[in-house]
């Protein structure tokens, strides 16, 4: 998708209005190149997708019109729970995480994970979101997932939607591979670098998380959460 805006715009986007100007030193703006008349896929966050049509280029800004289309589909009934993970790696699951079409992400502290995580600036700055949009735009989609920050496993597990099949994924411990059940509502729950401790595995069990592995390699986390959610996308 060549451009996405911002959700304040949802009232104006329903009138057909023509869209906030964006300067042209905006990242969006040096993406579009396109010609005054020229016309592009665009959407608002959160709100409808359609097309846009570029008005003029004049006074250091773009002039657009957007029109809306259809209405758009719901989030795949997918969840995470990571352990907060280093900021570079975070910043790549943010957007694979939106690109894929989850629904929610919550992070957590874990008994294993470093503390300081917590207060990375990609947290504090709101740059976050902006790894989900561009994850939701290269999809061609609108919808971002929601994200949680929580003071730990047990408020992530406990604050998960009603009715998920529950999978930990886990190197050491697993006896199966990731196959969840076609149709159902998915929670998968990531732990940190050095794998969960035996007290959280102790609450998964609890709260009836099964263990699973995605084979004898050991990933990355960004990759084990691409690859656990291509498995589970190939069933709901």
């Amino acid at each position: 998708m060549d451009l996405v805006q911002d959700q304040d715009l949802h009232a104006e986007v329903a009138k057909k209005a023509d869209c906030r100007p964006l300067q042209l030193d905006d990242c969006r703006a040096r993406v579009l190149r396109r010609a005054e008349g020229d016309l592009f896929d665009a959407g608002v966050v959160g709100g409808p997708r359609g097309k846009a049509t570029l008005l003029s280029i004049a006074a250091g800004r773009l002039v657009f019109r957007f029109e809306p289309g259809g209405d758009t589909e719901p989030a795949d009934p997918i969840h995470l729970a990571v352990a907060l993970p280093r900021p570079q790696t975070a910043r790549k699951i943010l957007g694979e995480a939106a690109s894929l079409g989850v629904a929610s992400i919550r992070f957590f502290p874990s008994e294993k994970g470093e503390p300081g995580y917590a207060s990375s600036t990609l947290w504090a700055s709101g740059e976050w979101r902006r790894h989900l949009v561009d994850g939701a735009a290269q999809a061609f989609d609108t919808r971002i997932p929601v994200v949680f920050h929580d003071a730990g496993l047990a408020e992530s597990l406990s604050s998960l939607p009603i009715g998920c099949t529950g999978i930990a994924l886990d190197n050491y411990e697993a006896t199966r591979r990731l196959a969840p059940d076609s149709g159902r509502p998915v929670a998968l729950a990531f732990g940190p670098e050095r794998g969960w401790s035996a007290s959280e595995r102790d609450l998964l069990r609890l709260r009836g998380f099964e263990l699973a592995h995605l084979g004898r390699r050991v990933l990355r986390t960004e990759t084990a959460v691409v690859a656990a959610l291509a498995i589970v996308k190939a069933a709901v």
